[in-house]
């Protein structure tokens, strides 16, 4: 699967690691309704495509989902700031 890597000489490969930092730092720095969301931009960073028939739960799955995320935020992360904004879909 990574068999691109193999032909690319210590420049690129650095060239590469940064991109991808860079794309991970941008997802980890993410703050707010930001950490909610589906993250095509992040999948591609890898040189296989997504796939754009992504599998939902259903609705109250899914927010059970959401609730345990923002649950583990207030374990992992409990001095963290709050966000108090509401989401704005403009």
């Amino acid at each position: 699967m990574d068999d691109d890597l193999d032909a690319l000489d210590r420049d690129a490969l650095i060239t590469e690691v940064k991109r991808l930092r860079a794309g991970i730092r941008r997802h980890r720095d993410g703050s707010g309704h930001d950490l909610c969301w589906f993250h095509p931009q992040l999948w591609s960073l890898l040189p296989e495509p997504v796939a754009p028939d992504v599998a939902v739960p259903p609705w109250p799955a899914f927010m059970r989902g959401c609730v345990a995320f923002r649950s583990s935020l207030d374990r992992e992360l409990p001095h963290a700031p709050v966000a108090d904004a509401e989401f704005d879909q403009g």
